[in-house]
């Protein structure tokens, strides 16, 4: 069962992982019978302070913080743009947060 659970949050995690180069592919599995490599293992941090994203690979990932994030949505030129990044951004990160607590239940012993 939790086998399952880490592959449904795997799949979101692939999905919503598009605009900050993050992906976890879920299906197949890697050359030691485990899953690829790239697939996203634990989540660590918050948004305020940063989150680490591990992959089974032993990779990380260190999307920008929160703050960070929304100044760059600031650099665009038309209002429409800049509240599209902003959405865009409270999305990736409430979602990264679901993700990590998804992670910590399905890791719990």
């Amino acid at each position: 069962m939790r086998h399952l659970i880490v592959l449904t949050v795997a799949v979101v995690a692939a999905t919503l992982g598009c605009g900050f180069g993050v992906t976890a592919i879920a299906a197949g599995s890697g050359d030691d019978g485990g899953p690829p490599g790239d697939t996203i293992v634990a989540v660590t941090g918050d948004a305020a302070n940063g989150f680490e994203i591990q992959h089974y690979d032993g990779t990380s990932l260190y999307p920008p913080t929160d703050s960070e994030a929304r100044a760059e949505c600031g650099e665009y030129d038309k209002r429409i743009d800049r509240v599209r990044c902003r959405v865009e951004v409270r999305t990736w990160y409430r979602d990264l947060a679901d993700l990590q607590q998804a992670l910590d239940w399905a890791h719990a012993p």
